[in-house]
């Protein structure tokens, strides 16, 4: 028997070969719960039963799929069957996910909040000005302290600076009923570094940090004037 995992930050039926390999030879696969990752194996012609109980010691040609993400639910349920005559249990994981991919916990949590919390629903840009200053002056004392843990906690806190405001400014404004999101944020900010270091991502040679730093500043200059990058 295998227990698949699947990530639920990854785009419902992307598979390791290896997952959609076991899903094709087992003679039953049954998933813990309904939902995209079930439906994206289904549309693979793949037939899921959605079963909360437990497969038959002797159904040893099963794939079980866990909740998406559960690896501990996983692990659990692999360590209930081993011994005895039980089937042989391997958990395998389907999808991986890529750096990064917990932002996107972040935003999901942000945008729930925003519709069901009392509190952060009526937050505006205005309301949550002294939150940025409080959280960015208690990231520099987490900086000058030295301790990396309490670093990462602060920084944590002004990131979430960065989400709220991104989520306040999607809903929109009579000004401006379009917005922008946190993906507009995350673009802006991408398209300038590779603007702003034409050293690795152009053709332009720099020979010391002091150099990365001066152009940094010129290219910044330009800009600010309305003129082409160089």
């Amino acid at each position: 028997m295998r227990i698949l995992v699947v990530s639920p930050r990854v785009a419902p039926g992307i598979l390791t070969v290896e997952a959609w390999d076991a899903l094709r030879a087992a003679d039953r696969v049954l998933s813990a719960e309904d939902g995209p990752h079930v439906e994206g194996i289904r549309s693979a012609g793949i037939d899921v039963e959605v079963s909360a109980s437990r497969p038959a010691d002797s159904e040893d040609d099963v794939v079980w799929i866990a909740p998406p993400g559960d690896l501990e639910w996983a692990r659990d349920l692999a360590d209930s069957m081993v011994g005895g005559d039980g089937p042989s249990v391997e958990v395998l994981l389907g999808s991986h996910d890529v750096p990064g991919a917990r932002l996107l916990d972040l935003v999901d949590v942000m945008g729930r909040l925003r519709r069901e919390c009392p509190w952060t629903s009526v937050q505006t840009h205005e309301s949550l000005a002294p939150y940025v200053l409080e959280e960015a002056q208690e990231t520099f004392e987490a900086l000058e302290s030295g301790d990396t843990e309490h670093l990462r906690e602060e920084l944590g806190d002004l990131l979430m600076q960065v989400v709220f405001h991104a989520a306040v400014a999607a809903e929109g404004t009579p000004d401006d009923p379009q917005g922008w999101d946190v993906d507009d944020v995350a673009a802006g900010i991408t398209a300038k570094l590779v603007r702003r270091n034409p050293h690795v991502f152009g053709d332009a040679v720099v020979t010391s940090a002091e150099d990365v730093d001066a152009q940094w500043n010129r290219i910044k200059a330009a800009e600010k004037r309305g003129e082409p990058p160089e």
